[in-house]
């Protein structure tokens, strides 16, 4: 492998060199939407990031040696409450497969437009709850459990080495689950493994009675079925470091024995909304679908590849402010890049570097930008272009054009042509302007050949 790629581990709280487990196997896992409502702007970050490094990481070992799985939620309390607001007459399992299946569709429509590659697996919650009971009697079997009322929680105390992701000290940890948590605990940092459902809540049959799993222990068992007891890479959000991701350590290291659940752990920033943390009580909560298809944020429609690029712009650890004015540089940017088709060309080293250090997508971009005006000023640029293009997920594509519009802008195309060999210059502008005001972008040159002067044309983007 001539590429050295270097990820920042949170772990270890520095930058090192990515050595896989296996480099025929290479296995990241990264936590996926809550499928309840729509996926707002700060979802689609952690998404966007880990899509370039899985395209990254396909790259440096091949398609066929990469597995990435990103997981579905699809039981929590706010699932709950939604499925009993929309489908009151449903037995309560029924109802919350109804709400996920719906919102779980939306996700998949709106990160598509992003520009988003399928990842190879994706678990849902509820596919996995034989799993998820395994694990806890392993870890009551190991003395790193125990019932209470009816629940199961995990005891901190038994584990030495508790809190190292987050580096929080034991006595400042407060128990972290989605589930509420009403039970005597033997510390106050203990959360819940288990808890019992009510008449009104969904549930599943377990050796502790029929109840739900808490929110830290779905992932420990989709991680563990689905890339390994231990793999290579863990994403997802800033915010997920504590309780989330502490507790998936704590209960899949104990229960499997091992030292660590992942050798690295990347987190990517915060987002912000014009400079104010998003909230839907300040009216600045933005999903992607609104984005995408309302006029919410800035009067009008975002494209996808637009939103995208919005996001790389900025280093994917650092905290972003989505902003209007953020989207308009990226689509002027964009718009300076010619479309093109990936072919058999390799990415451009620089793009490769840049991506190496850490997915510096900041560097990346500027790189892009520079093959983009080379493409410009001549063709033989375009196929490194468009694999470095590629390689970011931000590869504008050639527009499809229905034969009959084709046939009449080639028919005015051919018309200024001819005016502009009478010097009619006023109609051979009326003309562009006219193609122009409908979204054709004339482009004169010369035939090589020949020295006569030639037309082609375009959709602007």
């Amino acid at each position: 492998m001539s590429l050295r790629l270097k990820l920042h581990n949170t772990l270890t709280r520095g930058k090192a060199e990515f050595q896989p487990i296996y480099t025929d196997n290479v296995r990241m896992y990264v936590c996926g939407p809550t499928v309840y409502d729509f996926a707002h702007i700060g979802n689609a970050r952690p998404v966007i990031v880990f899509d370039v490094l899985y395209r990254l990481l396909r790259h440096v070992y091949g398609d066929a040696h990469v597995t990435y799985a990103r997981n579905i939620t699809d039981v929590d309390d706010k699932i709950n409450a939604r499925a009993l607001r929309d489908y009151p007459n449903l037995p309560l399992n029924d109802a919350i497969h109804a709400v996920t299946e719906k919102t779980a569709q939306q996700f998949h429509d709106d990160v598509a437009m992003l520009g988003c590659l399928e990842p190879t697996v994706e678990p849902r919650a509820t596919d996995n709850i034989p799993q998820m009971i395994a694990i806890i009697e392993k870890l009551i079997a190991r003395g790193h459990a125990y019932v209470a009322s009816g629940e199961v929680l995990f005891d901190t105390q038994s584990m030495s080495d508790y809190g190292q992701l987050s580096k929080r000290p034991l006595d400042e940890q407060q128990a972290g689950a989605r589930v509420a948590v009403e039970v005597h605990k033997k510390s106050p940092g203990d959360f819940v493994l288990w808890k019992l459902s009510g008449h009104n809540e969904p549930g599943w049959e377990s050796p502790w009675g029929r109840g739900r799993p808490g929110w830290h222990i779905e992932c420990s068992a989709m991680a563990g079925r689905y890339v390994g007891e231990v793999f290579d890479i863990h994403g997802g959000g800033l915010d997920l470091i504590f309780p989330h991701h502490e507790n998936e350590i704590a209960q899949s290291r104990c229960a499997h024995g091992t030292h660590v659940m992942a050798n690295v752990w990347m987190h990517n920033g915060f987002v912000q909304v014009e400079g104010r943390k998003m909230s839907k009580s300040d009216g600045n909560f933005i999903t992607i679908h609104e984005l995408l298809h309302t006029d919410k944020f800035g009067g009008r429609q975002w494209p996808g590849e637009v939103l995208r690029l919005a996001m790389l712009m900025t280093q994917y650890r650092e905290p972003i402010d989505f902003s209007v004015k953020r989207l308009e540089e990226a689509e002027r940017l964009l718009a300076k890049w010619p479309a093109a088709e990936i072919g058999d060309a390799a990415p451009d080293q620089a793009v490769l570097d840049a991506l190496a250090d850490d997915l510096n997508t900041v560097a990346a971009v500027q790189a892009l930008h520079a093959l983009a005006q080379a493409a410009n000023a001549d063709p033989q640029h375009l196929p490194v272009f468009a694999a470095s293009a590629a390689l970011l997920g931000v590869l504008p594509k050639k527009a499809e054009v229905d034969e009959a519009i084709a046939a009449a802008v080639d028919s005015l195309v051919a018309m200024r042509l001819e005016m502009l060999k009478a010097k009619n210059f006023a109609e051979a502008d009326r003309i562009r302007d006219e193609l122009s005001a409908k979204g054709i972008q004339l482009k004169d040159g010369k035939d090589k050949e020949s020295g006569e002067r030639v037309t082609t044309w375009e959709i602007k983007r």
